[in-house]
Protein backbone atom coordinates (compact mmCIF):
# COMPACT_ATOMS: atom_id res chain seq x y z
CA UNK A 1 0.00 0.00 0.00
CA UNK A 2 1.13 3.50 -0.67
CA UNK A 3 0.49 4.65 2.90
CA UNK A 4 -0.50 1.83 5.20
CA UNK A 5 1.56 -1.18 4.05
CA UNK A 6 -1.36 -3.45 4.92
CA UNK A 7 -0.12 -7.07 4.53
CA UNK A 8 -3.35 -8.50 3.10
CA UNK A 9 -3.97 -5.63 0.71
CA UNK A 10 -0.33 -5.61 -0.40
CA UNK A 11 -0.49 -9.25 -1.44
CA UNK A 12 -3.75 -8.74 -3.31
CA UNK A 13 -2.52 -5.55 -4.94
CA UNK A 14 0.34 -7.46 -6.58
CA UNK A 15 -2.19 -9.81 -8.16
CA UNK A 16 -5.07 -7.56 -9.24
CA UNK A 17 -3.98 -3.90 -9.25
CA UNK A 18 -6.37 -0.98 -9.66
CA UNK A 19 -8.06 0.62 -6.67
CA UNK A 20 -11.66 -0.40 -7.42
CA UNK A 21 -10.65 -3.93 -8.39
CA UNK A 22 -8.51 -4.12 -5.26
CA UNK A 23 -11.45 -2.99 -3.10
CA UNK A 24 -13.70 -5.61 -4.73
CA UNK A 25 -11.16 -8.36 -4.07
CA UNK A 26 -10.70 -7.35 -0.44
CA UNK A 27 -14.43 -7.20 0.29
CA UNK A 28 -15.29 -10.38 -1.67
CA UNK A 29 -12.43 -12.37 -0.14
CA UNK A 30 -14.48 -13.63 2.87
CA UNK A 31 -17.05 -15.01 0.41
CA UNK A 32 -14.47 -16.58 -1.89
CA UNK A 33 -12.28 -18.09 0.85
CA UNK A 34 -15.25 -19.62 2.66
CA UNK A 35 -14.83 -17.46 5.75
CA UNK A 36 -18.34 -16.01 5.59
CA UNK A 37 -20.12 -19.38 5.09
CA UNK A 38 -18.06 -20.79 7.95
CA UNK A 39 -19.20 -17.95 10.21
CA UNK A 40 -22.82 -18.42 9.15
CA UNK A 41 -22.64 -22.14 9.88
CA UNK A 42 -20.91 -21.54 13.21
CA UNK A 43 -23.72 -19.26 14.37
CA UNK A 44 -21.84 -15.97 14.26
CA UNK A 45 -24.95 -14.17 12.95
CA UNK A 46 -27.35 -15.40 15.64
CA UNK A 47 -27.32 -12.05 17.46
CA UNK A 48 -27.31 -8.38 16.56
CA UNK A 49 -23.84 -7.99 18.03
CA UNK A 50 -22.64 -10.87 15.85
CA UNK A 51 -24.04 -9.21 12.71
CA UNK A 52 -22.23 -5.98 13.57
CA UNK A 53 -18.98 -7.81 14.31
CA UNK A 54 -18.99 -9.78 11.06
CA UNK A 55 -19.93 -6.71 9.04
CA UNK A 56 -17.33 -4.38 10.58
CA UNK A 57 -14.45 -6.82 11.03
CA UNK A 58 -14.88 -9.26 8.14
CA UNK A 59 -16.41 -7.22 5.31
CA UNK A 60 -15.33 -3.78 6.52
CA UNK A 61 -12.06 -4.44 8.22
CA UNK A 62 -8.77 -2.62 8.17
CA UNK A 63 -7.94 -3.77 4.64
CA UNK A 64 -11.07 -2.07 3.28
CA UNK A 65 -10.24 1.14 5.17
CA UNK A 66 -6.64 1.05 3.93
CA UNK A 67 -7.67 0.60 0.29
CA UNK A 68 -10.17 3.48 0.38
CA UNK A 69 -7.91 5.92 2.22
CA UNK A 70 -4.54 5.00 0.72
CA UNK A 71 -5.28 3.78 -2.80
CA UNK A 72 -8.53 5.21 -4.16
CA UNK A 73 -8.39 8.52 -6.02
CA UNK A 74 -11.11 11.04 -6.76
CA UNK A 75 -13.57 12.92 -4.60
CA UNK A 76 -15.93 11.46 -1.99
CA UNK A 77 -18.79 11.13 -4.49
CA UNK A 78 -16.66 9.17 -6.96
CA UNK A 79 -15.30 6.92 -4.24
CA UNK A 80 -18.81 6.31 -2.87
CA UNK A 81 -19.96 5.32 -6.36
CA UNK A 82 -17.13 2.79 -6.62
CA UNK A 83 -18.04 1.37 -3.21
CA UNK A 84 -21.66 0.91 -4.31
CA UNK A 85 -20.54 -0.81 -7.52
CA UNK A 86 -18.70 -3.31 -5.34
CA UNK A 87 -21.29 -3.48 -2.56
CA UNK A 88 -24.41 -4.37 -4.54
CA UNK A 89 -23.01 -7.64 -5.99
CA UNK A 90 -21.55 -8.36 -2.55
CA UNK A 91 -25.03 -8.28 -1.00
CA UNK A 92 -26.38 -10.66 -3.66
CA UNK A 93 -23.59 -13.22 -3.22
CA UNK A 94 -23.87 -13.02 0.57
CA UNK A 95 -27.59 -13.81 0.30
CA UNK A 96 -26.86 -16.83 -1.92
CA UNK A 97 -24.25 -18.26 0.43
CA UNK A 98 -26.46 -17.68 3.48
CA UNK A 99 -29.31 -19.48 1.68
CA UNK A 100 -27.09 -22.51 1.04
CA UNK A 101 -25.84 -22.68 4.64
CA UNK A 102 -28.63 -24.90 6.08
CA UNK A 103 -28.11 -27.49 3.33
CA UNK A 104 -24.37 -27.60 4.06
CA UNK A 105 -25.06 -27.74 7.79
CA UNK A 106 -27.11 -30.93 7.36
CA UNK A 107 -23.99 -32.90 6.42
CA UNK A 108 -21.62 -31.50 9.05
CA UNK A 109 -20.81 -32.17 12.69
CA UNK A 110 -21.14 -28.58 13.82
CA UNK A 111 -19.25 -29.07 17.08
CA UNK A 112 -16.13 -29.92 15.07
CA UNK A 113 -16.69 -27.35 12.34
CA UNK A 114 -17.14 -24.49 14.81
CA UNK A 115 -13.61 -25.04 16.06
CA UNK A 116 -12.24 -24.87 12.55
CA UNK A 117 -14.25 -21.69 11.97
CA UNK A 118 -12.64 -20.16 15.07
CA UNK A 119 -9.22 -21.28 13.82
CA UNK A 120 -9.67 -19.66 10.40
CA UNK A 121 -10.61 -16.33 12.02
CA UNK A 122 -7.47 -16.48 14.17
CA UNK A 123 -5.40 -17.14 11.05
CA UNK A 124 -6.89 -14.13 9.27
CA UNK A 125 -6.28 -11.94 12.32
CA UNK A 126 -2.64 -13.03 12.49
CA UNK A 127 -2.18 -12.41 8.77
CA UNK A 128 -3.66 -8.94 9.17
CA UNK A 129 -1.35 -8.10 12.05
CA UNK A 130 1.85 -9.37 10.44
CA UNK A 131 2.75 -10.36 6.90
CA UNK A 132 5.60 -12.55 8.21
CA UNK A 133 3.20 -14.59 10.34
CA UNK A 134 0.81 -14.88 7.41
CA UNK A 135 3.54 -16.48 5.30
CA UNK A 136 3.87 -19.50 7.59
CA UNK A 137 0.15 -20.04 8.23
CA UNK A 138 -2.08 -21.96 5.80
CA UNK A 139 -4.55 -19.96 3.77
CA UNK A 140 -8.10 -19.58 5.14
CA UNK A 141 -9.55 -21.63 2.27
CA UNK A 142 -7.29 -24.55 3.24
CA UNK A 143 -8.42 -24.39 6.88
CA UNK A 144 -12.09 -24.24 5.86
CA UNK A 145 -11.59 -27.20 3.52
CA UNK A 146 -9.96 -29.24 6.28
CA UNK A 147 -12.82 -28.32 8.59
CA UNK A 148 -15.41 -29.48 6.08
CA UNK A 149 -13.56 -32.77 5.61
CA UNK A 150 -13.08 -33.37 9.34
CA UNK A 151 -16.71 -32.62 10.22
CA UNK A 152 -18.36 -34.35 7.24
CA UNK A 153 -21.33 -36.55 8.14
CA UNK A 154 -22.83 -38.08 5.02
CA UNK A 155 -25.57 -39.82 7.00
CA UNK A 156 -27.43 -36.54 7.51
CA UNK A 157 -27.37 -35.47 3.86
CA UNK A 158 -30.50 -33.73 2.59
CA UNK A 159 -30.68 -33.48 -1.18
CA UNK A 160 -33.36 -30.80 -1.18
CA UNK A 161 -32.27 -27.19 -0.80
CA UNK A 162 -33.13 -26.01 2.69
CA UNK A 163 -33.47 -22.25 3.03
CA UNK A 164 -33.98 -20.12 6.10
CA UNK A 165 -35.30 -16.65 5.20
CA UNK A 166 -34.28 -15.25 8.56
CA UNK A 167 -30.73 -16.53 8.12
CA UNK A 168 -30.60 -15.03 4.61
CA UNK A 169 -31.73 -11.69 6.03
CA UNK A 170 -29.02 -11.86 8.69
CA UNK A 171 -26.39 -12.65 6.08
CA UNK A 172 -27.47 -9.72 3.94
CA UNK A 173 -27.53 -7.49 7.03
CA UNK A 174 -23.94 -8.41 7.90
CA UNK A 175 -22.78 -7.69 4.36
CA UNK A 176 -24.82 -4.47 4.42
CA UNK A 177 -23.03 -3.33 7.58
CA UNK A 178 -19.70 -3.83 5.81
CA UNK A 179 -20.84 -1.96 2.71
CA UNK A 180 -22.30 0.87 4.79
CA UNK A 181 -19.06 1.14 6.75
CA UNK A 182 -17.03 1.30 3.53
CA UNK A 183 -19.43 3.92 2.13
CA UNK A 184 -19.04 6.05 5.26
CA UNK A 185 -15.26 5.84 5.03
CA UNK A 186 -15.40 6.89 1.37
CA UNK A 187 -17.59 9.91 2.11
CA UNK A 188 -15.35 11.03 4.99
CA UNK A 189 -12.09 10.11 3.25
CA UNK A 190 -10.64 13.67 2.95
CA UNK A 191 -11.00 14.17 6.71
CA UNK A 192 -10.01 10.64 7.74
CA UNK A 193 -6.77 10.79 5.75
CA UNK A 194 -5.61 13.60 8.04
CA UNK A 195 -6.90 12.09 11.29
CA UNK A 196 -6.51 8.29 11.12
CA UNK A 197 -3.23 6.46 11.67
CA UNK A 198 -3.78 3.47 9.38
CA UNK A 199 -1.23 1.10 10.92
CA UNK A 200 -2.64 1.63 14.42
CA UNK A 201 -6.12 0.90 13.12
CA UNK A 202 -4.85 -2.20 11.29
CA UNK A 203 -3.23 -3.70 14.38
CA UNK A 204 -6.19 -2.91 16.63
CA UNK A 205 -8.61 -4.40 14.12
CA UNK A 206 -6.50 -7.55 14.03
CA UNK A 207 -6.82 -7.83 17.82
CA UNK A 208 -10.59 -7.31 17.63
CA UNK A 209 -10.87 -9.93 14.88
CA UNK A 210 -8.81 -12.33 16.98
CA UNK A 211 -11.42 -12.02 19.75
CA UNK A 212 -14.29 -12.94 17.42
CA UNK A 213 -13.80 -16.73 17.93
CA UNK A 214 -14.75 -16.24 21.59
CA UNK A 215 -18.37 -15.75 20.53
CA UNK A 216 -18.18 -18.79 18.23
CA UNK A 217 -16.96 -20.97 21.09
CA UNK A 218 -19.72 -19.79 23.43
CA UNK A 219 -17.85 -17.56 25.87
CA UNK A 220 -20.29 -15.16 27.55
CA UNK A 221 -18.24 -12.00 26.96
CA UNK A 222 -17.41 -12.91 23.36
CA UNK A 223 -20.41 -11.07 21.92
CA UNK A 224 -19.15 -7.66 23.05
CA UNK A 225 -15.37 -7.94 23.41
CA UNK A 226 -14.59 -7.49 19.67
CA UNK A 227 -16.85 -4.44 19.41
CA UNK A 228 -15.30 -2.92 22.53
CA UNK A 229 -11.78 -3.44 21.20
CA UNK A 230 -12.79 -2.01 17.82
CA UNK A 231 -14.17 1.08 19.51
CA UNK A 232 -10.96 1.60 21.47
CA UNK A 233 -8.95 0.98 18.30
CA UNK A 234 -10.84 3.69 16.45
CA UNK A 235 -10.24 6.09 19.35
CA UNK A 236 -6.51 5.37 19.57
CA UNK A 237 -6.06 5.51 15.79
CA UNK A 238 -7.27 9.11 15.67
CA UNK A 239 -4.39 11.57 15.52
CA UNK A 240 -5.77 15.12 15.30
CA UNK A 241 -2.28 16.65 15.21
CA UNK A 242 -1.16 14.64 12.19
CA UNK A 243 -0.80 16.81 9.09
CA UNK A 244 0.53 15.43 5.83
CA UNK A 245 3.73 17.30 4.83
CA UNK A 246 3.36 19.57 1.82
CA UNK A 247 5.75 19.49 -1.12
CA UNK A 248 6.97 23.01 -0.35
CA UNK A 249 7.79 22.07 3.22
CA UNK A 250 9.71 19.00 2.11
CA UNK A 251 11.73 20.95 -0.46
CA UNK A 252 12.51 23.80 1.95
CA UNK A 253 13.96 21.62 4.70
CA UNK A 254 17.20 19.74 4.91
CA UNK A 255 18.61 17.38 7.56
CA UNK A 256 21.26 18.78 9.86
CA UNK A 257 24.23 16.90 11.26
CA UNK A 258 22.25 15.73 14.28
CA UNK A 259 19.45 14.35 12.07
CA UNK A 260 16.87 17.08 12.71
CA UNK A 261 15.15 19.01 9.96
CA UNK A 262 16.16 22.64 9.56
CA UNK A 263 14.68 25.15 7.14
CA UNK A 264 16.64 25.58 3.94
CA UNK A 265 17.16 29.20 2.86
CA UNK A 266 17.00 30.14 -0.74
CA UNK A 267 20.00 31.73 -2.51
CA UNK A 268 18.26 35.09 -2.48
CA UNK A 269 17.76 34.85 1.28
CA UNK A 270 21.38 33.85 1.85
CA UNK A 271 23.17 36.34 -0.38
CA UNK A 272 20.64 39.08 -0.99
CA UNK A 273 19.42 40.11 2.46
CA UNK A 274 20.96 42.79 4.59
CA UNK A 275 20.50 40.90 7.84
CA UNK A 276 22.78 38.05 6.85
CA UNK A 277 25.70 37.93 9.36
CA UNK A 278 28.30 37.94 6.58
CA UNK A 279 26.54 40.36 4.24
CA UNK A 280 28.33 43.50 5.50
CA UNK A 281 31.66 41.92 6.40
CA UNK A 282 32.42 39.60 3.47
CA UNK A 283 34.71 40.98 0.76
CA UNK A 284 33.21 41.67 -2.63
CA UNK A 285 34.74 39.46 -5.32
CA UNK A 286 34.83 41.13 -8.75
CA UNK A 287 33.99 39.36 -11.96
CA UNK A 288 36.32 38.50 -14.84
CA UNK A 289 40.09 38.79 -14.64
CA UNK A 290 40.09 40.79 -11.42
CA UNK A 291 38.72 37.70 -9.59
CA UNK A 292 41.99 35.80 -10.13
CA UNK A 293 44.06 38.73 -8.86
CA UNK A 294 41.90 38.99 -5.75
CA UNK A 295 42.25 35.29 -4.89
CA UNK A 296 46.00 35.43 -5.66
CA UNK A 297 46.30 38.31 -3.20
CA UNK A 298 44.33 36.36 -0.56
CA UNK A 299 46.56 33.35 -1.06
CA UNK A 300 49.71 35.48 -0.70
CA UNK A 301 48.39 37.04 2.50
CA UNK A 302 47.61 33.59 3.88
CA UNK A 303 51.16 32.45 3.14
CA UNK A 304 52.61 35.42 5.03
CA UNK A 305 50.35 34.87 8.05
CA UNK A 306 52.04 33.05 10.89
CA UNK A 307 50.43 30.26 12.84
CA UNK A 308 49.70 32.58 15.74
CA UNK A 309 47.99 35.36 13.76
CA UNK A 310 44.21 35.52 13.71
CA UNK A 311 42.23 35.11 10.46
CA UNK A 312 38.76 36.25 9.58
CA UNK A 313 36.30 33.31 9.51
CA UNK A 314 35.23 33.83 5.91
CA UNK A 315 38.87 33.50 4.72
Amino acid sequence: MSSSQHPVALEIERLVGGSTRLLATVMFLPLLDGIFPALVLAGALDSTAGILQVGLLVFGGSATVAVILAEMDGGPREQATNVLLVGIPLLVLAAVEAAMAPTIESVLEMVIFERFAALVILAVAAQTASARIGEVLPRPAVIVGLGLFASLDVGGLEVALVTDPELVARGVAAAGVGVGFALLVALLAPTLRELVHLDRFRFGSAVALGLLPLSLLGYPFGDYAPLAVLGLTTLFALDPNAEPPSDAAVESSSPSEDGTERPRRTPDEVGGTDDHPLASASPQVPDGGERDRVWDTVGADDAEDGPGESREPWL
